[in-house]
Order: C-alpha cells, then structure tokens, then sequence
C-alpha cells in the first residue's frame, strides 16, 4: 500500500463520519440545518460593526464584556451576548470563519440546543476561570496577575475551542480532537495570557463532560435482542399437547388435509395454503 493510499484512508477513518453527517444533514434540510450557525455569524458581524463606531463602543461593552472585577451577577448576565464580542485586536474575518465552520458542524451533529449548552458552558468556565485565578494570585500555579482582572473575556473562541473538542470526541475524531488541545497547550506555553487560560480552561469544562458521557455509557445496560428463553419443559410440554393423538396439532386427533381438494370434515381442513 502507497502511502498516499495509506494517508487517504487514515483520512476517512477521521472524518468520513463527520463529512457524511455534513453532507447529508445539508442535502436534505439546506440552510435550515445551520440556522443557529447564520444567526450567531450575523450577530458577530454586526457587534463588530457596532462596537467599532464611536457610539457603539459604549453600549456593547456594557452589555457583552465581562470581566473578573466586574460583579458576579452582573457578569453573569453579560455572559450570553458575549459569546458574540469579538475580540478588537483580532482580525473579525476570523472570528466569523471560525464560527461559521464549528458552530456549523456542531450544529448538524450536536443539535440547536445541545451546541448553545456547551458553548455556554465553556464561555462560563473561562469566565469563572479568571475570577478564582486572579484569586489566587501570579504566585499559585494556576493563579493570574491582578492585572488580568480588568481584561475582557475572550469572547467566542473559548466556545468554538470546546465545540471543536466535543464534536470530535463524539464522533471519534481522536486524531483532531488531540491536535486543538495540543495547539491550545502550545499558545499558552508561546504567548501567556489570559485568553489562552481560558480557552484550556473551556477544554478542560468540555473534557470532563466527555468523561461523565463515556463513564455512563459503560454504566449502560446492553440492549436486550434475540428471542427469549423458555422455561424448561416448556417446549415439551407445547409439542406434547399440538401433537395430541393424531400428531397434527389439531384438538379433534384428526390428521389435517394437506390438498384443498379433499375435505372430509371441519376438523380436517388444515392446509399448507
């Protein structure tokens, strides 16, 4: 086998799965399939617009920037919109671009809801990452400067990271799966700060889900299939009593007719047919 053969198959065992699952939910539903994917890129697009002009500024970091200083719950209530905040010193075509292909596959393999819960998820596990590591300190080992505490969240990269991570251990993309965790490690030993604290942070959320997912699935009673068992004698006991005197399973003891030309009696109108 060439390695090129080689390489080809290692490809469709990684994602053939998640193409065929692309492919098919697109074919038959069309944009339908992806219209969370639409809706959450249009809405980026726009608070991008928005908070690019000098009246937008304000508003959009009241109600969409989070930070670790900000109350809890006022945080808390910011959370959701953030998760559509770019981040001002990143390109926004990217942003778009990574949210149009995750959230899209993550929609088509997770569900409408199920991808806004672990979007969400991870979005609040990096929030809360921030507070309990400016908490502890630069000093602890997973501790923050204070100076992180008025830095906002990372907006919705935490959430397109968990979705990648999650999408890929449900449909055993292993290979893909490790390959962004990896890479997340890698920002963070390159360039410390804190968006890549909570992009591992949201990793490490969506990880434990995965876990608690394939723990339960052990846990889980196989399904039962085939025919049941009788009770012993059972099976003596039916053939005995069909059987009878005539051995034709018929209560009078009369042999059944096998040709519906010969009809001798009620008793005896047993046929193949």
């Amino acid at each position: 086998m060439s390695r090129r053969a080689a390489l080809r198959r290692a490809a469709v065992r990684e994602w053939g799965p998640l193409a065929a699952a692309v492919r098919t939910a697109l074919a038959e539903r069309g944009a339908r399939a992806l219209a969370l994917t639409l809706t959450a890129t249009a809405l980026t697009a726009l608070v991008q617009l928005v908070q690019n002009q000098s009246w937008g500024y304000g508003p959009v970091r009241a109600l969409g920037a989070v930070r670790a200083e900000d109350p809890f719950w006022s945080a808390l209530l910011r959370t959701p919109l953030s998760l559509f905040v770019p981040a001002l010193d990143l390109p926004v075509w990217g942003a778009l671009a990574q949210i149009l292909l995750v959230f899209g596959v993550a929609e088509i393999c997770l569900g409408r809801w199920r991808t806004l819960a672990v979007a969400y998820a991870a979005t609040l596990a990096g929030t809360l990452y921030a507070r309990i590591g400016v908490a502890l300190g630069p000093d602890a080992l997973l501790g923050l400067p204070a100076s992180d505490a008025r830095v906002v969240d990372t907006g919705p990269s935490a959430a397109v990271v968990a979705l990648a991570v999650y999408v890929c251990h449900q449909r055993r993309a292993r290979f893909t799966g490790a390959l962004v965790v990896v890479a997340m490690v890698v920002e963070v030993l390159v360039k410390d700060n804190l968006a890549g604290r909570e992009h591992l942070a949201a990793i490490a959320v969506v990880l434990a889900v995965c876990g608690v997912r394939e723990w339960l699935g052990r846990r889980a009673p196989a399904p039962r299939t085939g025919r049941r068992t009788p009770a012993p004698g059972t099976g003596r006991r039916r053939s005995a009593q069909g059987l009878g005197a005539g051995g034709g399973g018929t209560r009078s003891g009369a042999p059944p007719m096998r040709s519906w030309n010969f009809r001798r009696g009620p008793a005896q109108r047993t046929s193949w047919w």
